[in-house]
């Protein structure tokens, strides 16, 4: 989902931001609806509806409208195509985020989640300890989220990970910030940045969260094997996980400053995820599937420093929110 700006997009707005500005105002749109009495079933269904609107009778109205489609439009179209094609070809090539941020298309062609197992509900499991059978008969494949907490205290990643840590870092592997750009994924979130690199390039008052510096908060994943291995030196899999299961070879991290964190959003990968809290608080905010809301509850948890959050990602609209203080640095992956 990485965005470089180019092919006619809004001065000051990368397509990432696009992608993010629609699926809030989709978001604002939903809850505003939701305020006026509907569900949000009720509010999937109509957006389901309208792929397949209701026909009008034929009339003059439906004739001049079946003359501006078939011989008006193809002129449009066929003009277009000659003069921009080149634009046209790259942006759509180039720009993965048309396809993986469009909120209408994954919420409509989403299959339908079993609610069964978050009915009643209340809060997040928490533990002290889980053992990996434990974690397997209660949460590793389900929709049940659980927090593990000091389950981080061991990793050197504690004491190592910081903003400066990361910049060296990227910044001794060039290939590592290309990648990123190109083949991973970099989410600015309310941020001006536009690549991780130009993030790593922020003043070091910033970065160091000093008073009266401009806030931020962004994340990416690494695929880069090289940064991976050297990031792999100072965290494990976390010890719930089973023998069996394997982990992605994307990390995930995200740091920022406090304040609001991701906006409310649904992922789409493959696998449950984990995330470790290295540094910092956060709290996340769990909303149920439009079709398990009269089952399920929203739920909340603040995940603190050590502490490790276990949730499918794919099942629960979540948002986050960073709270003041150190500045928050997680680390995460997916698990089969």
């Amino acid at each position: 989902m990485s965005s470089n700006g180019k092919h006619g997009v809004p001065k000051g707005l990368n397509k990432e931001k696009l992608c993010q500005k629609l699926t809030e105002e989709i978001t604002k749109l939903k809850e505003k609806s939701c305020g006026r009495g509907l569900s949000n079933a009720e509010v999937v269904d109509f957006l389901t509806r309208l792929r397949h609107p209701r026909r009008e009778p034929a009339g003059i109205g439906a004739k001049v409208r079946w003359l501006a489609l078939t011989v008006f439009f193809p002129i449009a179209v066929g003009l277009l195509l000659i003069y921009a094609r080149h634009e046209i070809v790259a942006y759509f090539v180039e720009d993965p985020c048309l396809i993986g941020s469009n909120f209408i298309l994954s919420e409509v062609g989403r299959p339908l989640a079993s609610c069964e197992l978050c009915r009643n509900l209340t809060a997040v499991p928490v533990y002290d300890t889980i053992t990996p059978a434990e974690f397997v008969a209660k949460h590793a494949y389900n929709i049940r989220p659980a927090l593990i907490t000091g389950a981080t205290t061991t990793w050197t990643a504690m004491e190592t990970f910081s903003f400066n840590y990361f910049k060296e870092l990227y910044t001794s592997h060039p290939e590592a910030l290309q990648a990123v750009e190109e083949e991973c994924q970099f989410f600015p979130y309310n941020t001006e940045f536009t690549s991780l690199e130009e993030a790593f390039k922020m003043s070091p008052e910033r970065a160091a969260l000093k008073e009266g510096e401009r806030n931020w908060y962004f994340g990416w994943s690494n695929c880069d094997p090289l940064v991976a291995a050297e990031l792999r030196r100072h965290y494990q899999r976390p010890y719930f996980l089973p023998d069996s299961s394997e982990s992605s070879a994307l990390d995930w991290i995200f740091m920022g400053g406090a304040g609001r964190g991701a906006g409310i959003h649904l992922d789409n990968v493959a696998k449950p995820s984990w995330q470790a809290q290295l540094s910092g608080r956060k709290t996340w905010t769990l909303i149920p599937l439009p079709e398990c809301e009269d089952i399920c509850h929203t739920l909340k948890v603040t995940v603190n420093t050590g502490d490790i959050i276990v949730l499918d990602t794919n099942q629960w609209y979540h948002t986050t929110q960073i709270h003041p203080g150190k500045i928050s640095i997680t680390i995460g992956s997916e698990f089969d």
